[in-house]
């Protein structure tokens, strides 16, 4: 029986190794690529859904108004989702400088009222590239431009670009960077791999007619998260080639960690709940089988409280995992500028093998409360 307990937990730490040598491959496979250098001419619409964001809305419009992209081929749309608070007088008083403001007036109760909100604004935009981030978020004055000098030059139908946390308070925020950084990884590793498979809607653009052609948001409008990866992924199916991961320092958007233990598990389990609706079931079953994996670890090390083996072998386990996760984070930590967060790895490799059982198993059996709503 042991020798079976053995051999499961060896391959189940074999296969989590050969996942992250495949994501290790694919961050690498993303060089920094070249930009057009001529004048620029896409007309672009910066999509925003707003709801109770009255705290940081302004130092995101301050951000956008402050492109260096010709304000001419810019609109900027955003939409506020039904806000308790003075989100849409926030947004309103800068529409001298062009700020659309919406209102979402939402008939009947959603279950997505985020992607309501973005195809309705995107019904409304004169853009032919729809650029989508959020309204905590702040970015550089050369972030639209230079996506757009991508888009322009290598001509891709979906532009996914790199999202980090910043301005950290707490060791507790910066182990979420950390963490979250590993996640950004992820997405630009498969992509890197040309199998497009998770990003974030931080910061995403892809082509309005695109868009429609995959039937916007149609058949995963019913769930509240996912306006970003499963898009993704409907695009994928019809453009499997032509989504890009856009490496530069230039396109980065900043963003918070969660201030607790709370808000942190709620958006975890919210981006989880998305993970059922993948398209591509293999990416469900990778996903399932690193999950056991990170089981395995708690089961080993429990066991090893009545037989030393068990804490070898969950010993052998973990400094495995250790090597080569640090071995994926030292590069796009670099790429971030946050190299000094490689030292807390030691900190949050053994939290995050409890937090990814956690999340795995609530993340698809329970409601979960996001601005204010139960959704799920």
């Amino acid at each position: 029986m042991i020798a079976l307990h053995s051999i499961i937990s060896l391959l189940l730490t074999g296969l989590y190794l050969l996942v992250v040598i495949y994501l290790i491959k694919g961050w690498s496979a993303l060089r920094r690529p070249s930009i057009k250098d001529a004048s620029l001419s896409t007309k672009v619409t910066i999509l925003i859904a707003a709801r109770v964001e009255e705290e940081r809305i302004r130092y995101t419009i301050e951000d956008i108004i402050a492109l260096d992209y010709p304000k001419h081929l810019t609109e900027v749309i955003i939409v506020d989702d039904h806000s308790t608070d003075n989100t849409a007088d926030i947004i309103r008083s800068y529409a001298a400088d062009g700020i659309q403001l919406m209102q979402l007036k939402a008939d009947k109760p959603l279950n997505s009222y985020k992607k309501k909100a973005i195809a309705e604004a995107i019904g409304r935009s004169k853009g032919d590239l729809m650029v989508a981030t959020d309204a905590d978020c702040r970015m550089g004055p050369q972030w639209l431009s230079s996506i757009v000098g991508y888009y322009e030059t290598h001509n891709p139908v979906m532009i996914s670009s790199p999202v980090t946390y910043f301005e950290e308070r707490s060791l507790f925020e910066r182990l979420q960077t950390l963490e979250f950084s590993y996640l950004i990884g992820i997405g630009a590793a498969f992509i890197g791999n040309g199998k497009a498979s998770t990003c974030n809607g931080a910061n995403l653009a892809y082509r309005k007619d695109v868009f429609y052609q995959v039937g916007g948001f149609k058949g995963i409008d019913d769930l509240a998260s996912g306006d970003d990866e499963l898009l993704l992924q409907k695009v994928a199916v019809q453009y499997p080639n032509q989504i890009a991961f856009f490496k530069s320092p230039q396109a980065i958007v900043y963003t918070h960690a969660k201030h607790t233990l709370q808000e942190f598990l709620q958006q975890r389990r919210r981006w989880a709940s998305k993970s059922t609706r993948y398209k591509d079931k293999k990416i469900v079953a990778l996903a399932v089988g690193i999950w056991l994996f990170n089981l395995s670890l708690i089961v080993n090390a429990l066991l090893g409280f009545y037989n030393v083996y068990f804490l070898k072998l969950f010993l052998i386990q973990f400094l495995l995992k250790f090597v080569f996760e640090a071995a994926f984070l030292i590069p796009i930590t670099n790429f971030f500028k946050r190299t000094n967060l490689i030292a807390l790895l030691i900190i949050l490799a053994p939290i995050h093998i409890i937090y990814f059982v956690y999340v795995g198993l609530i993340g698809n059996t329970r409601k979960y409360a996001w601005k204010g709503r139960i959704v799920k």
